[in-house]
């Protein structure tokens, strides 16, 4: 049985460039607007990648104006970690550093291992391939914790 959808969900990553963009946008598309939804990476040195705008873009999410941003960047701006109900790491490093973050606050972080597809595949169809793969991984994983999509219009 599905899980109640949280108030507020981080999904944190390496670079807040693929995989966490991605989860951000398509539990928004999912789930609506009940529920708070932001990303994050341990690192703010990347852009959004394209490929994963494409991918997105398949499946009626939109992701060409998100702006990536750090952990840090994200307590400048004013986004405290504490208000988060859950957060969700999909990288290792992310893990640690959500980890290290809240081990002053009552919050749970989860570990969801989805593959990073940067630098995968020779051709862009290969490319589009294993960002798919991604894509469908945190389809599964969002679907497996908290049921179908309310509606994907």
């Amino acid at each position: 049985m599905a899980a109640e959808l949280p108030q507020s969900v981080l999904f944190c990553c390496d670079h807040n460039a693929v995989r966490s963009p991605m989860a951000e946008g398509i539990m928004k598309k999912f789930y609506g607007a009940d529920t708070y939804v932001q990303s994050v990476g341990v690192k703010n040195d990347m852009e959004i990648d394209g490929f994963a705008i494409s991918v997105c873009a398949e499946i009626g999410v939109e992701l060409a104006r998100h702006r990536s941003r750090s952990f840090d960047e994200m307590e400048e701006w004013g986004d405290d970690l504490s208000s988060f109900d859950l957060v969700v790491a999909l990288s290792p490093a992310s893990q640690r550093r959500a980890l290290e973050l809240t081990r002053v606050f009552h919050l749970d972080v989860e570990y969801w291992p989805i593959m990073d597809p940067s630098g995968l595949g020779e051709g862009r169809e290969d490319r589009l391939s294993a960002y798919r793969q991604t894509r469908d991984q945190i389809i599964s994983h969002l679907t497996e914790r908290w049921g179908p999509p309310e509606s994907q219009t």
